[in-house]
């Protein structure tokens, strides 16, 4: 099989929508071997800064010195954004390779049970990171938790980063349903750290973590100003970011205290691994609680296209955040009367419709001086025309224009000082492409993200 060949398999399992569930996972995954028993994970969900908080897990373990796995979604750019090891992005031959060996094994479910996208990939990266040999796989989920096809494991800890309103129609309208689902991910006697503050979604948690006898550990925004975060500059901009790298630092203080990895959660038999194959699983998780190596590896942390400030060769500023949310859009906006008080950037927004984009565009178009909306590359874009009317009763001053397309709007606003794109992760990876901040790819691949039957 060849990597095109493979993308285009990747795109017919679109027809196949999104189901939620976990049957299916598990019965793919045991056609595969189960290679989920061969790897310990560290489980993050929550509504925004699961990526961030994951960036941040996978570069500090390895400045502990593991082999670490990172599965995240959805990609920018490129579909290996998804899955990688020690920050290296699986190669297009080994993608070639998985799907060829899982497609045999798609053959066995009726066509109503066909896996999604997400379960095959899911699976998929599962064999990788074992093939791999990772010490350790940071493992974000997809949509929610107790239904997500990543929670066929059991982890060594469950992460719950914030809860916010998004996904209400899948999820639940209130931030309680919103928790339930989230909270999902909580096994029984594996340690819990949420950095949740909401009263009604915490509570949840709470609950939750006390049917599971598990642990649980609540980060308050005042550990984010706190020993070794107090004096480390992060390279990723933004308060919430501190709050993502706290949330992180529990994270890894909890795990350095575990003596036996396998001790502390419930596990089938047959998941265990031979003892001797812990210690340096068990000895990079005590390297990592060491401040300096907690410094080391928040120093040095990756994650593009959240406020990613780039300086272009004419001199141009441009800031790209995903801001794909309302809570989202409140970060962005805190960050630009944080970072750049005096400002007032020409906005390039492109929303998703299924988003609340009426109240986004009340928070960020009283910001801009210019205000250039723009269609995402998605069947669930939201008009620009609808974004206009809400931008033009928001801020007088400002002009709005609409335009066919990222590119259009680039073009347009060229001679422009500084340049704010944000509004959806799909519209920020279309303008890393465009900005050649990340290669174009051959096969357009950013299309792989949409998970709605075509």
């Amino acid at each position: 099989m060849t990597y095109p060949e493979a993308i285009e398999f990747l795109y017919s399992l679109r027809w196949f929508g999104a189901k939620f569930g976990l049957t299916h996972t598990f019965k793919l995954a045991d056609l595969a071997g189960n290679p989920q028993n061969e790897l310990r994970f560290v489980h993050v969900a929550g509504t925004n800064g699961k990526g961030s908080t994951c960036a941040m897990l996978e570069s500090i373990y390895r400045a502990a010195g593991l082999r670490v796995g990172l599965f995240t979604s959805p990609h920018l750019v490129a579909f290996s954004e998804r899955i990688q090891v020690n920050r290296q992005p699986i190669l297009e031959s080994e993608v070639a390779e998985l799907i060829a060996e899982i497609q045999p094994l798609l053959n066995q479910f009726p066509i109503e049970e066909h896996p999604t996208f997400f379960e095959v990939v899911t699976v998929m990266a599962l064999r990788y990171f074992a093939a791999q040999n990772c010490d350790l796989v940071i493992w974000e989920t997809g949509l929610g938790g107790r239904l997500d096809a990543t929670n066929i494991v059991n982890p060594l800890a469950s992460v719950i980063t914030n809860i916010h309103y998004d996904h209400q129609k899948y999820l639940g309208e209130s931030l309680a349903s919103i928790a339930a689902e989230k909270a999902g991910i909580i096994k029984p006697l594996i340690p819990v750290i949420t950095g949740a503050q909401e009263p009604d979604a915490l509570a949840v948690i709470r609950q939750t973590a006390r049917d599971q006898n598990a642990p649980l550990t609540m980060v308050q925004p005042a550990q984010a100003h706190e020993p070794p975060l107090d004096t480390l500059s992060l390279p990723l901009l933004g308060e919430h970011q501190r709050m993502n790298a706290a949330v992180a630092l529990a994270v890894v203080q909890t795990l350095g205290r575990i003596a036996d990895p396998v001790s502390a959660r419930q596990t089938r038999e047959t998941a265990a691994p031979k003892p001797q194959t812990l210690s340096p699983l068990t000895a990079g998780l005590r390297t990592a609680a060491d401040d300096e190596v907690t410094r080391l590896g928040l120093s040095q942390v990756h994650w593009p296209g959240r406020l990613q400030l780039v300086i272009r060769s004419s001199g141009q500023k441009v800031l790209l955040d995903g801001a794909h949310n309302l809570n989202g859009a409140q970060s962005l906006a805190a960050a630009l009367r944080t970072y750049f008080p005096e400002a007032r950037p020409v906005f390039i927004l492109g929303i998703l419709r299924d988003k609340d984009w009426s109240h986004m565009c009340e928070l960020l178009a009283p910001l801009a001086s210019r205000i250039l909306l723009v269609p995402v590359h998605s069947e669930r874009t939201a008009e620009p025309h609808g974004l206009a009317e809400v931008c033009r009763r928001v801020n007088h001053q400002a002009t709005v224009t609409e335009h066919a397309s990222l590119e259009a709007a680039l073009s347009d606003s060229a001679k422009d000082g500084f340049v704010a794109i944000a509004g959806s992760l799909y519209l920020i990876g279309e303008a890393m492409e465009l900005l050649q901040l990340s290669p174009a790819k051959a096969m357009e691949e950013r299309g792989l993200n949409e998970w709605i039957a075509p």
